[in-house]
């Protein structure tokens, strides 16, 4: 029987992370759910850059902008969580949360899941509720950015207990911060009071142990000779067995690759904490200098410890703008003065831009490369003897986009000598700023879908 908000309940509860970012691993994700007894498998899909993408996404193809994974993933980890008796809970649903349940229960009824139940959180997107003189951190007003595309903001454990609350076996989300996806199956289970800031703080603590995927287990964390971390191409995904009173065992898939000890605990502890003493989430204002590390055995580590405060009256919001067209083109050069062609070409392809077609925006060129394309047959030199020439330049219009690389290829035949492997890409771009609002002007609703 799922616990509501409020109804405390001692049991230890375990939460895995099966997806640290947008475009992790899956195998790894299905190993953790077939070896550790999960209570919750929580994947974490979705930063700001992702979010710009699924606007991008959305706003070309309405019926999209989320998670473009999602099918693939609910496919392999939908039989795999119901056997376990484990929920799953993601914000994959991204700029369209409800289209990413509509997909889940399509892939469910295909997989024959019969009455498999979808809680759609929905709420976060609040352009609505922003006025064009709401200021923005990056300086500035809302309304001196033209081509405002979306604004999402960052929900909490408040807004999503109530899909929690629903029993289904599945949670999409769009915008939710980080921590609170693993905080809020705490606060069902344990019946914490939203506003013992201590027992927040200690979930989020875990919640942001976890939310980076291998990360705390590995991954992230190797580097050879100094870091070294065993079968990192098998490295396993976290968990977390977790007390009623916030304190933690942070363990990783038995039997997998990868390091989890005082050293990986330690780094991903710090990771995006601009100020250890006061991390800012939707829940709580929490201080990690108190936190206690301690390797209680191999790939277990046990955390507890962390102070907290009260919430911010204001919830973090990305607003996302028309971001113009993003051009990407290059083409190498190899053998005997590549880096000294690789530079003539840069000058040239520099002063078409500039001086002939009178180009002012900002336009970067790299010289990228050791020797690649050779392969094995030539032995690798002291000097680069293959250059890649990359250059990238964000327009307003498609047309400055295709300038570009139409200078790029007329590298082939026009000079510098022995240049080849032309590629080039036109992207539309989504551009992001930040903003604050306060969060009684924020109106979350569940929708509950069935298969």
């Amino acid at each position: 029987m799922v616990q509501r908000s409020g109804e405390a309940n001692s049991t230890e509860l375990a939460i895995g992370c099966g997806a640290g970012f947008a475009s992790d691993r899956l195998d790894a994700a299905m190993e953790l759910v077939e070896r550790v007894p999960l209570d919750w498998l929580v994947l974490e899909c979705l930063g700001e850059r992702t979010l710009a993408f699924a606007h991008r996404d959305r706003r070309t193809d309405p019926p999209k902008g989320y998670n473009p994974l999602l099918e693939r993933r609910m496919r392999a980890l939908l039989p795999l969580c119901r056997g376990r008796g484990t929920r799953l809970l993601s914000n994959m649903g991204a700029a369209n949360p409800r289209a990413a349940g509509e997909a889940t229960v399509r892939v469910a009824r295909e997989l024959g899941l019969a009455r498999l139940r979808v809680a759609v959180l929905l709420g976060d997107e609040v352009t609505g509720a922003l006025d064009p003189d709401t200021p923005l951190r990056e300086g500035g007003r809302l309304a001196d950015r033209p081509g405002l595309v979306g604004a999402n903001a960052y929900l909490g454990v408040e807004q999503l207990l109530p899909a929690l609350e629903t029993g289904a076996e599945v949670i999409l989300t769009g915008r939710v911060a980080d921590p609170s996806l693993f905080l809020a199956p705490m606060v069902e289970r344990f019946g914490w009071a939203l506003d013992d800031w201590p027992k927040l703080a200690a979930g989020t603590l875990v919640g942001h142990l976890l939310e980076c995927g291998m990360q705390v287990s590995g991954g992230y964390f190797a580097d050879p000779g100094k870091k070294d971390v065993p079968e990192l191409a098998r490295c396993g995904f976290p968990f977390a067995e977790v007390g009623a009173d916030g304190t933690a065992v942070i363990g990783k898939t038995p039997g997998s690759g990868g390091r989890v000890d005082a050293l990986t605990v330690k780094e991903q502890l710090f990771y995006e904490v601009h100020d250890p003493t006061a991390y800012l989430t939707p829940d709580v204002v929490a201080d990690f200098s108190t936190v206690g590390i301690e390797e209680v055995g191999p790939d277990r580590v046990r955390v507890s410890g962390a102070r907290g405060r009260p919430r911010p009256s204001t919830l973090k919001v990305t607003v996302g703008f028309d971001g113009g067209f993003l051009a990407e083109a290059g083409v190498s050069y190899a053998g005997p003065n590549a880096a000294a062609r690789a530079r003539l070409a840069r000058a040239v392809l520099e002063e078409r831009m500039r001086a002939v077609h009178g180009f002012s925006g900002p336009l970067r060129i790299d010289l990228v490369g050791l020797r690649s394309l050779h392969a094995t047959a030539l032995a690798e030199p002291a000097e680069s003897e293959d250059v890649r020439l990359h250059a990238a330049l964000r327009a307003d219009d498609r047309a400055t986009a295709e300038l570009l690389l139409w200078e790029v290829e007329a590298l082939l035949t026009c000079g510098p000598a022995g240049g080849g492997g032309y590629r080039g890409t036109i992207v539309p771009q989504v551009t992001t700023a930040s903003a604050s609002l306060a969060r009684e002007r924020v109106t979350p609703r569940v929708e509950v879908l069935e298969a």
